[in-house]
């Protein structure tokens, strides 16, 4: 049985831009929360952190990075990536559900408690920018 997960917690990820990348940050998300006994995060955290990395593998060029704070019961999950133009989440709330693009961030803003983004330094290179955007899952009350 896992032990409970002493926090803060953090596990970061460093991506090529490639879509099997995917898969195995999703994997990894599975293993990590798993591991730290924390499996009541994990059907939600692996849809919202698909839809980040994909955004970010699919609308860029460069690396990305995917990093999971688990601090105060919370569950973070950021994506950085090396373009720094703003997300763009669909106000059209009649998404298609079968729509194969168009839906990734109606989607973290419907199933995170909550999200957002920030402009980001790539610290491991020469520093430029991109962007960092992160959802947060709450444990119920």
């Amino acid at each position: 049985m896992p032990e409970a997960v002493e926090e803060p917690l953090e596990y970061t990820l460093h991506i090529p831009n490639d879509l099997r990348a995917v898969t195995i940050c999703r994997r990894t998300l599975r293993l990590i929360l798993t591991a730290h006994g924390l499996p009541h995060f994990t059907e939600a955290a692996e849809l919202l952190a698909t839809e980040l990395i994909t955004n970010a593998v699919q609308h860029t060029k460069g690396p990305a990075a995917i990093r999971l704070r688990v601090s105060a019961g919370a569950l973070r999950i950021g994506v950085w990536d090396s373009d720094p133009t703003p997300p763009r989440p669909s106000h059209d709330t009649a998404v298609d559900a079968d729509a194969e693009h168009g839906r990734g961030l109606a989607l973290v803003h419907t199933c995170a408690d909550t999200w957002g983004w920030t402009l980001q330094r790539d610290a491991r290179s020469s520093g430029e920018p991109g962007k960092y955007v992160w959802c947060e899952l709450t444990p119920a009350a």
